[in-house]
């Protein structure tokens, strides 16, 4: 978290606005990073157990399958956002 800070601040070269700006940006970016990898390889463990439990059949809209996705994909959402404004909180400065 705090390299998100050096980042920053060697970007915005002792601007505050452009450091907080340069902050909230590559801690969103990294987290929208950090929420696509895990989600697709999180997509592709469920396939593959789905695929070993059920035999390899198409997953039907509304059975168990989508409703355990959308449940994994929010828990990874909040964690992932946790991580986000926790790792904004470390870096975002009010004052010089």
């Amino acid at each position: 978290m705090k390299r998100i800070g050096i980042a920053a601040s060697r970007i915005a070269k002792d601007n505050l606005f452009l450091y907080n700006f340069f902050v909230l940006l590559i801690s969103g970016l990294l987290s929208l990073l950090i929420f696509f990898v895990s989600g697709f390889s999180l997509i592709v463990g469920l396939a593959l157990v789905s695929y070993l439990t059920k035999g390899f059949a198409v997953f039907e809209p509304g059975t168990g399958f989508s409703s355990m996705l959308f449940i994994c994909f929010a828990a990874l959402a909040v964690v992932v956002g946790i991580i986000n404004l926790l790792a904004i909180l470390v870096n975002l400065k009010l004052k010089k």
